[in-house]
């Protein structure tokens, strides 16, 4: 894993330099990441605005395959050709997948729960329902300020679940809340999001690899 890990972090830092400082960070958010995968959890997403746009990438980029080829496994394609036949073929293209889900997707139960309730409060009944111990719960926000993550993310913790945050400027309350910080080096939110892109990216990529490389 550390020879991936060192190999993401290269090919990261001669794309953006300006995360050079956080190779520590990097590489305990792969090991998290990696551990919490190899013993069954998933990865639950939250971010509002363009970090929800975010979430919903980084959500795309684990459950399918994203740089390297993910094979079935051959139970699960031996199986299908026991069971059904005629659809094994079709069904041997599925691909092997990360688990995550993305909070910040749908539209009935946000809103219900924000009418009935409290709309601060709508990832965190999400993490509530969702998660269990040893699961990832992975906030997103340029500020660090965002309450209904932070909320999301104190429920993470009292449910036992590992925390991971993207933030930027000086990491906002999210920072107090979070197992393995990740925060880019600018103040505008413009700035913070450009960076978050290869950074995930490059999780996302070293992830992958440590799993089925």
């Amino acid at each position: 894993m550390e020879v991936r890990i060192e190999r993401c972090w290269r090919e990261l830092c001669a794309r953006s330099p300006q995360w050079q400082g956080a190779v520590a960070p990097f590489a305990a958010a792969v090991r998290l990441l990696a551990e919490s995968v190899a013993c069954g959890g998933k990865i639950l997403l939250c971010g509002n605005g363009g970090s929800a746009a975010d979430a919903e990438h980084i959500a795309g980029e684990l459950m399918k395959s994203f740089l390297l080829p993910r094979p079935l496994p051959e139970t699960f394609c031996r199986r299908a050709r026991e069971m059904f036949p005629g659809q094994a073929e079709e069904l041997a293209r599925l691909q092997g997948c990360i688990a995550a889900i993305p909070l910040v997707s749908g539209v009935a139960l946000p809103t219900a729960f924000a009418n009935d309730v409290d709309g601060r409060l709508g990832f965190a009944q999400q993490v509530y329902a969702l998660a269990r111990p040893g699961d990832v719960v992975w906030g997103i926000s340029t500020s660090g300020n965002s309450h209904n993550v932070n909320q999301a993310l104190r429920v993470a913790r009292l449910l036992s679940c590992r925390t991971l945050g993207l933030t930027g400027r000086d990491g906002g309350e999210m920072a107090s809340l979070l197992d393995v910080e990740l925060r880019a080096p600018a103040s505008s939110t413009a700035l913070v999001q450009e960076l978050h892109l290869p950074m995930y990216h490059s999780l996302c990529a070293c992830l992958e690899a440590v799993i089925f490389g």
